[in-house]
């Protein structure tokens, strides 16, 4: 009987190979790893390759990064600026030189700035394009245990491309103050000159205006949640509200005549941009007398000074970016220190101002140098005195300089040195204080 049960076993397994040979080539057939633990049928693709392809009823493309920051801070930044491992610099400033934080460091590794999206290209509408772009992150507030770190949504919208009109509609990047600092830093100097952090839920409409061969304007207006109305950015909760989206839009003139250089990280290349942007707003305001207006305006550049080659190549290329603005009440992207100042029944939105510049070079394909520069103040500081309002920051501010090397199409290494600062007014009997810290990080990056 064994012997019967060894021949008869020894059989199947030939024929094995044998049934395969006979499945039709034009069905399909799912590769499994099978290097790891639990059995490749139950998990196929953890911890090695996956043939089956991501599909959809559209044509769909996923992509995102992968980031290891290490981060030395000179000061003690605590939980509320680290969220225990998100790393990046908050909007509640630097601790006071003489304060026990002021006087201590910090060392973290995190990986929370790692994102993933997913494109979709689908049918043609009334003879437009159509698409759809989902992207997340995992700065979503959690526990201070890497394990437990939230997908955060960043940007969710549907468009509509004709040639020159792009239709939008979703949650994007507010319209206001288009320049990010490129620094490794996450934060990009959203409280020094870039008031770029919210992603707000609009109705978008692109248009280009062609003016000749070489020359165009790019006009972009919007409908806005008007996220001041539950603003918690240095400000009370359910102060404020009201029936009315904002208006926000941009107006700039592009030029191909200076070529294309890199932008943001070095990925994108762009061409001459210059001109205006805007945004406003209406709220009611608990125990007002009358409502009460958020606005602001400012002008915005990116010059190529080097431009590249081909259009393509970044080896001795450079670029200059900056921007200038002022507004009231947009503490919610930062724009301003405090949404309102004035007396109970008067209050009227909080005034302030930002000014951002940077240069990019790379000398190499693979090889890039940024350095910028960018600060927030508040105008009329003696409302905020008379406001009560105690260390409010009369200005913050950074310089920074990074290194960035493409090892290859994949893989980045990046180190960077910030200088970030605030000075605090009405510390005590209208007198001020300062803060500031030193802050190095390196960050390995995996592109997908």
């Amino acid at each position: 009987m064994r012997r019967l049960f060894i021949y008869v076993l020894a059989a199947g397994m030939l024929a094995v190979p044998a049934a395969a040979q006979e499945i039709p080539r034009d069905v399909p057939q799912t590769t499994y790893n099978c290097d790891f633990d639990p059995a490749c049928e139950v998990s196929p693709g953890i911890y090695g390759k996956m043939s089956s392809p991501v599909s959809s009823k559209f044509k769909l493309s996923i992509g995102g990064f992968v980031k290891l920051d290490y981060i030395y801070n000179s000061v003690n930044l605590g939980s509320a600026n680290t969220i225990g491992t998100v790393a990046t610099l908050q909007p509640n400033g630097i601790p006071k030189s003489g304060s026990a934080a002021g006087k201590q460091d910090q060392s973290l590794f995190s990986v929370r700035q790692s994102r993933l999206w997913f494109k979709a290209d689908g049918p043609p509408l009334l003879g437009a394009k159509t698409g759809a772009l989902i992207e997340t992150d995992f700065f979503g507030s959690g526990g201070s245990s890497a394990e437990s770190a939230n997908m955060r949504i960043r940007l969710a919208y549907g468009t509509l491309d004709w040639t020159d009109t792009q239709f939008l509609f979703g949650q994007s990047w507010d319209l206001f103050a288009p320049a990010a600092a490129s620094t490794l830093d996450f934060g990009h100097g959203q409280t020094a000159g870039n008031p770029t952090t919210p992603r707000v839920p609009q109705l978008r409409v692109t248009r280009k205006v062609t003016l000749d061969d070489r020359n165009s304007l790019k006009l972009i207006a919007a409908l806005q949640n008007p996220i001041q109305n539950t603003n918690t950015a240095n400000g009370t909760p359910g102060e404020t509200w009201g029936a009315k989206p904002n208006v926000a839009g941009q107006a700039m003139f592009v030029s191909k005549a200076l070529g294309v250089a890199p932008g943001f990280w070095g990925l994108p290349m762009n061409s001459f941009t210059a001109g205006l942007f805007g945004l406003y707003g209406n709220q009611e305001v608990a125990g007002n007398s009358h409502t009460v207006d958020s606005w602001g305006y400012g002008f915005y550049t990116f010059v190529p000074l080097l431009k590249s080659a081909d259009g393509k190549s970044r080896k001795m290329t450079a670029s200059f970016e900056g921007q200038a603005y002022t507004a009231a009440n947009m503490a919610f992207n930062y724009a301003t220190v405090s949404p309102l100042v004035g007396s109970a029944g008067d209050k009227t939105g909080a005034k302030g101002y930002g000014l951002f510049s940077q240069a990019i070079f790379y000398p190499l394909q693979n090889l890039g140098f940024t350095a910028g520069y960018g600060m927030r103040g508040a105008r009329n500081q003696a409302a905020y005195v008379n406001s009560g309002i105690k260390d409010f920051q009369r200005s913050s501010s950074q310089a920074y300089a990074n290194v960035a090397y493409d090892l290859n199409a994949a893989v980045r290494v990046a180190t960077e040195y910030q200088y970030v600062s605030t000075r605090y007014g009405n510390v005590t009997a209208g007198t001020s204080d300062l803060g500031h810290a030193n802050v190095f990080r390196f960050s390995l990056i995996y592109f997908f």
